[in-house]
């Protein structure tokens, strides 16, 4: 007896497991995916550290999420060619012209290793990039992939032709990709977390 209900509940895991998976693949799961898949997909560590930083730079808390998850998945160790450092991908050099003007004199590049101290630089980083862009978020999340030296081209072009940055005027591929990846786990974020992620005023 033990037996056919321990085979019981393969076969239902099994059929759970193979419903979300066709859920996934037909579609459906980009817009209404269940929370407790969208949440294991798009896991989220350190929303104490994102929350604080977030609502210190008046910023969206499952933004900030999106892009942690876009850069580094949460692993506070990863690394880039580049020399980006943690889970927001701070480079050292912005890092230390961020500690510059915060009034941060003991920086050192180990800082970034600190998911706390990644959070709060890669948040005013953020927060910079989109005041540069008048709040412009598309032209903001891009300008965190590509620079905003770049961007300012783009932006200038779209403004140029009557309207503001879209992903089409985006001529980097990979910044394209980026920021679609950015804003569609931002969407994610918002709807699997709700709350834990709410932005404060």
């Amino acid at each position: 007896m033990r037996r056919v209900l321990l085979f019981g509940l393969a076969l239902a895991l099994l059929a759970g497991l193979a419903g979300a998976v066709l859920w996934v693949a037909s579609g459906a799961g980009g817009v209404h995916a269940p929370g407790w898949y969208a949440r294991s997909v798009h896991p989220l560590r350190y929303e104490d550290a994102i929350r604080a930083s977030a609502r210190r730079n008046d910023l969206d808390p499952a933004l900030v999420a999106a892009v942690i998850y876009a850069e580094s998945r949460f692993d506070a160790g990863a690394r880039s060619d580049h020399g980006a450092v943690g889970l927001m991908q701070v480079l050292p050099e912005t890092a230390a012209q961020i500690a510059g003007e915060t009034g941060g004199v003991t920086f050192v590049p180990a800082d970034l290793e600190d998911p706390r101290v990644n959070i709060r630089y890669g948040c005013y980083y953020l927060r910079s990039v989109l005041d540069s862009f008048g709040g412009d978020c598309v032209a903001a999340v891009a300008a965190y992939n590509a620079g905003a030296g770049a961007v300012s081209g783009w932006e200038a072009a779209a403004r140029a032709a009557g309207h503001r940055l879209r992903l089409a005027d985006i001529p980097y591929a990979e910044t394209r990709a980026y920021v679609s990846r950015v804003l569609e786990a931002r969407r994610i974020y918002r709807q699997a977390y709700g709350d834990r992620l709410r932005r404060l005023t």
